[in-house]
């Protein structure tokens, strides 16, 4: 694989000062019009100690503006990075529509080090090509350019290029110990990145490789790429925005009986009488405070969705479940529409970029299945995003899952009429008459379009390691204690059992 790009390409210093005027205007005319696309370019560096990496950034820096550049390198995690899913640090320097985001030592470093290294078995190593291959697949679906540079050298050259720069006295930082060690790995170096490359080079996100021994072929060669992958990716999608056409009808919209779902099997006569109430919530919530108290000494993070009906009891819910705990151990993160700067994102930031430190209770209100429910059903999302979406959200939650956490899923539901009931006491209640908007109304026209779209969601989101819990909360007090003592059990089985003094 490697072969060709060992056979010393040169490129004299004449011919690339004559090509290089030409390259950089491209490039900056190009980064001009890149300022109003609708999606971003993600450039990947990876390969070779000594290869020219971090020149090749700096280079690009120079020739470009740098206001709509972010750069990113890593090093070791750091302790709160160390408590968040792997992928965090990375979905959160994730740069915007009409940026360019340079990263370097970033998600394949690690898993191609531990490989070498043997830290790591050959079914971790290729699980985590797996997970990079599907967080790349989410950032070109919906829309992101990707382009990733492997940097090569030969042994010999790598071994005269880290000589290089340890002889000079300003370059010698540049190179460390543990450059060294990795050399004396060349081989195995090697095997372990073609392993990579071949796994991890199909599809949206091919790799380019690149000979680093001579500077001015290198800054040619990705800097060129550079320029055409822009150009191609700015044509693509505005032929494709140019050939869009009206979406297939939903199947709600023919004149036919709407289907049963798993919502019209829910028993929506389960209820609790006031005093029974009061005892049964007292428990619960004495249960959950130790709970969550020795889940934030064990570090272990626990993430509450709440997903519902207008005026389902969510808000009420929430505040009865942290009522009785520390606030210094929990959080609500309230979603609403995306702001300017989320909508310039994949819709997944927003929610990546809230996960709290280890040992902290996270309530989403409203979550990421704003994809599937109200941006399929009001057509904010086109269908094949929000179809690729149960996907993205499965992977999503699978690495909450993997990294400790404890994910449970609340659906809220309600009747039609119980809903009505509540607008109308909303409306007559002046304490109340600021919950009910007029899209609560329109929504409400959309009932059967939503109950689709919700049976939908728990089919084909309701995997083990994170199945949905579907609340029966005609009556209040039932759908609270329901939940709560959910939270328990769940932290039960991560946890133990406690002893809750009565």
């Amino acid at each position: 694989m490697f072969q060709t790009a060992e056979l010393g390409q040169k490129v004299p210093r004449e011919d690339f000062d004559r090509l290089a005027s030409k390259i950089r205007l491209d490039l900056l005319s190009l980064q001009q019009e890149l300022r109003n696309a609708d999606f971003p370019v993600i450039v990947v560096f990876a390969g070779v100690d000594g290869a020219g990496k971090g020149e090749t950034v700096n280079l690009i820096n120079e020739w470009m503006d740098p206001r709509w550049i972010l750069t990113c390198a890593y090093g070791d995690p750091s302790d709160e990075e160390n408590e968040r899913p792997l992928f965090w640090r990375y979905w959160r320097d994730l740069p915007p529509k009409g940026h360019i985001g340079l990263f370097l030592s970033c998600w394949y470093s690690q898993p191609v080090l531990d490989h070498v290294h043997e830290v790591s078995t050959p079914d971790v190593f290729y699980r985590q090509l797996d997970h990079i291959m599907a967080f790349e697949k989410m950032l070109a679906d919906d829309g992101a350019l990707i382009l990733k540079f492997w940097m090569h050298l030969g042994k010999k050259a790598q071994k005269q290029r880290l000589k290089t720069l340890e002889a000079d006295p300003l370059q010698s930082w540049r190179v460390t110990k543990a450059d060294w060690r990795n050399y004396r790995l060349y081989d195995r170096f090697i095997d372990v990145a073609e392993q990579t490359l071949s796994r991890t080079g199909t599809g949206p996100a091919p790799w380019t490789i690149v000979e680093g021994e001579d500077p001015p072929y290198r800054s040619l060669a990705v800097l060129s790429a550079l320029a055409d992958g822009i150009r191609r990716h700015l044509a693509a999608r505005a032929a494709m925005h140019a050939t869009v056409e009206d979406p297939p009808p939903q199947p709600w919209q023919n004149e036919q009986p709407r289907p049963m779902t798993v919502l019209d099997k829910l028993d929506m006569t389960l209820a609790l009488e006031k005093m029974d109430y009061v005892q049964k919530l007292r428990e619960a919530r004495a249960e959950l405070a130790l709970m969550v108290q020795r889940a934030r000494e064990s570090g272990v993070s626990t993430v509450l969705v709440f997903e519902g009906w207008d005026a389902a009891g969510k808000g009420g819910t929430i505040r009865r479940l942290t009522a009785g705990l520390d606030a210094r151990s929990w959080r609500v993160l309230p979603f609403a529409a995306p702001t300017d700067e989320e909508r310039s994102h994949h819709y997944l930031w927003r929610f990546w970029r809230n996960l709290q430190r280890a040992g902290r209770l996270m309530i989403f209100d409203r979550s990421w299945y704003g994809r599937v429910l109200v941006e399929r059903v009001e057509g904010y999302a086109r269908p094949e995003e929000w179809m690729r979406a149960y996907a993205e959200i499965n992977d999503f939650e699978e690495e909450l899952v993997d990294h400790g956490m404890v994910l449970v899923k609340f659906w809220m539901h309600i009747t039609k009429d119980e809903q009505l009931r509540r607008f109308e006491e909303r409306k007559d209640t002046p304490y109340k008459t600021w919950k009910l908007t007029d899209e609560d109304w329109r929504n409400r026209e959309k009932w059967d379009e939503y109950q689709i779209a919700v049976n939908d969601m728990v089919e084909r989101t309701s995997t083990r390691h994170a199945p949905w819990v579907l609340v029966e909360a005609n009556d209040k007090n039932y759908a609270r204690v329901k939940v709560i003592r959910t939270v328990c059990e769940k932290l039960e089985q991560r946890l133990g059992k406690v002893l809750v003094r009565r």
